[in-house]
């Protein structure tokens, strides 16, 4: 990522750059200060002062004990193991190219922990094609060493992607100083790497899965290059101990320089093999990647484990790449995709963007301008990932749902009815989404799928089935691995916007005949509804695995439709939740409050907070996953003297607890 092709860094040098502001007061015990995602630099800090509403931090001085925003930026989700069926079509491959993609979700400094109240968001949700997430970012006046916040790791968890966080030593150009890196890699009295135990130690009480190394702070020497080397070596031993993992970028070489080789070669192959896995730069060639690939097996390693970089910051699905030279059609992939920059999506759009204007540009970039896995566009120049690379999914134990919550929206809903009209994102409250984005299965006449966000059952989206029927039409929903027992159901939370429509579960207990092919439906009777409605579906007949879940709707004598998907349950028992125990409030500054509360015990989805208004008004303040919640700019209600709040636990069938509550005098 050489210094002309990295926007990213620009504000960077202009913070490296600009006179020094003065720093930010460090909050004082018990205030109710906003939690941002945590970053450090190694040991020593820039001269002068930080810029406001920045806080510079040594990565060798953290302790967890005394981080008091560890408690909002654990993540809880466990990582999600992953199966891989029958491919949509007949060139997406298994076991070949995988996809990376280094994203950066917000800045630096000033990143909120748990959500903000804006729908504007890189809400990712097509995980199903990714093998690593990056949470890149880093600059040299606010910090070079990232950790991923809670709800990222939360959401990519939920359908099996790892998170690394970052490590970012920047060019000169861009304010990178070498001491940095000399920091970075010291050593103790016992000749180890400290910093690398803390890098561990970060990950793992975070909750998030390994570090990506990029160390391009030129003007080393060998003795500098032998260091990382070091240090690179006993952080990928200390990460696998824990279940972590370590992706190296092709920048420093083996002498201490930093020169991107755009290859896996004699510069960079000690740290390739130090590593799990090495990042390729964007200036390879079908040539290096070629050769690049049959190095590393020659190394007895996988050609799979190059991630060859494709920048898309700027021009993302309108980007021209030489895709015969990583995933090439009719043969073996060379290389793996590691993706730079994929939230163009959002950052191209212009002011005034939608939820909806922004999956409609995603959908583009990770499934192609057919918007269906399944037919593939052929002489679609951008070839997107689900044309080279088979998708994957977690949906394997009951109880399994899914509201189509893409973690952002205009308003919150429960149970149908507006219950906060706060525009928000939290992506740890993300659900398992479709892995096939829209596969459409019709002889006639074609609807438009996409998630909606002008109503929804609960959260902030619905899927939204809107168009002409001349034919009947099945919309494939999930891959699945779910067992059928005599107890088992399925529930359909839907309603009818207009046009008299029919309505029946599609259920496959076979994975179809080969790749590309159509799934083995049963097809099961729903009534049709017009208002939110929930209907309970018994697998009368069937037996053994779900392996594919989806919708067949009819128009009787063929018409308009526009059907909306609320909810989608699979379950045995619905068993409600435990309370959480202990809510409190742990520091309060006029309206703004710290929140936390116990565990509840057994399996709990996320927890929910509301306000009880002096009226009976029950109002949603939002959901997280961990134990800890903020929330700002609370005003008293009219006459209102102590303030009532109300904590749940929600279950993966999106029942709730009984609530504990507690009081606030204002």
């Amino acid at each position: 990522m050489n210094p002309t092709r990295r926007t990213v860094l620009i504000a960077a040098g202009a913070a490296a750059l600009t006179p020094s502001l003065p720093g930010a007061a460090a909050p004082k015990a018990g205030a109710a200060t906003q939690p941002y995602a945590s970053y450090w630099y190694p040991d020593s800090f820039p001269s002068g002062t930080p810029d406001t509403g920045v806080t510079w931090r040594s990565l060798k001085s953290w302790r967890a004990a005394d981080d008091p925003d560890l408690a909002f930026n654990a993540a809880t989700v466990p990582l999600a193991a992953r199966f891989t069926p029958t491919a949509a079509n007949t060139t997406a491959r298994s076991g070949q190219a995988r996809v990376q993609a280094l994203v950066a979700f917000g800045p630096t400094s000033s990143n909120p922990s748990q959500g903000s109240a804006t729908a504007d968001y890189y809400a990712l949700t097509h995980w199903a094609y990714l093998d690593e997430l990056v949470f890149w970012g880093g600059s040299a006046g606010e910090g070079l060493i990232l950790a991923p916040n809670a709800p990222i790791v939360d959401a990519a968890h939920r359908h099996g992607v790892p998170v690394l966080g970052n490590i970012f030593l920047p060019p000169v150009a861009y304010g990178g100083q070498l001491q940095w890196t000399r920091d970075l890699v010291q050593k103790d009295s016992t000749g180890h790497y400290p910093l690398a135990a803390q890098l561990v130690a970060v990950a793992a009480a975070h909750g998030f899965d390994g570090w990506f190394v990029n160390a391009e702070t030129g003007g080393g020497n060998s003795a500098l290059g032998s260091a990382m080397l070091g240090f690179v070596r006993e952080l990928k031993l200390l990460a696998a101990a824990q279940g972590q993992r370590v992706t190296w970028y092709d920048a420093m070489t083996v002498n201490g320089s930093v020169s991107w080789q755009g290859a896996l070669d004699s510069r960079n192959q000690a740290f390739f093999q130090a590593a799990d896995d090495m990042f390729v730069d964007f200036r390879w060639s079908s040539g290096t990647l070629a050769s690049s690939g049959r190095k590393a097996v020659q190394l007895g390693r996988s050609r799979y484990e190059l991630w060859a970089g494709v920048d898309v910051e700027s021009g993302g699905s309108n980007t021209s790449v030489n895709w015969d030279a990583i995933v090439p059609t009719g043969k073996t992939h060379v290389t793996s995709i590691g993706f730079y920059r994929p939230e163009w999506t959002r950052n191209h759009l212009p002011a005034g963007r939608t939820p909806g204007d922004f999956h409609a540009a995603d959908d583009r970039f990770w499934t192609g301008r057919s918007l269906d896995p399944s037919r593939p566009d052929g002489s679609d120049p951008w070839r997107a990932p689900a044309v080279s690379v088979a998708d994957r999914s977690t949906v394997s134990s009951v109880p399994f749902a899914s509201v189509f919550n893409t973690g952002h929206g205009l308003r919150w809903y429960q149970d149908g009815a507006v219950a906060s009209d706060t525009p928000w994102n939290h992506l740890g409250l993300q659900d398992r989404l479709p892995s096939r984005r829209w596969v459409v299965r019709a002889r006639g006449q074609r609807p438009t799928v996409t998630f909606d966000f002008a109503d929804a059952w609960r959260g902030g989206s619905s899927v939204l089935v809107d168009g002409e029927l001349d034919q009947p039409v099945v919309l494939d929903l999930y891959a699945t691995r779910l067992p059928i027992t005599v107890d088992t159901v399925v529930e359909l939370t839907h309603r009818a916007d207009a046009g008299g429509v029919n309505v029946e579960l599609a259920v496959a207990t076979a994975e179809p005949g080969g790749a590309g092919a159509t799934l083995p439906y049963a097809y099961l009777p729903v009534n049709s509804v017009n208002a939110w409605h929930t209907s309970t579906v018994r697998l009368t007949g069937l037996s053994g695995t779900i392996h594919a879940l989806g919708i067949r709707l009819t128009v009787p004598g063929g018409g308009s439709v526009r059907w909306r998907l609320g909810g989608l349950a699979v379950h045995d028992t619905a068993a409600t939740p435990a309370a959480p125990a202990d809510l409190r409030i742990t520091a309060a500054s006029g309206g703004d409050l710290r929140f936390a509360w116990g565990a509840a015990p057994g399996p709990v989805r996320h927890y929910e907070l509301h306000r009880l208004l002096p009226d009976g008004t029950r109002r949603f303040l939002g959901g997280t996953c961990q134990r800890a919640y903020h929330v700002a700019g609370l005003q008293p209600a009219p006459g209102e003297t102590t303030a009532r709040f109300e904590m749940r636990s929600v279950g993966e069938l999106y029942n709730a607890s009984p609530p504990v509550t507690v009081t606030h005098t204002w």
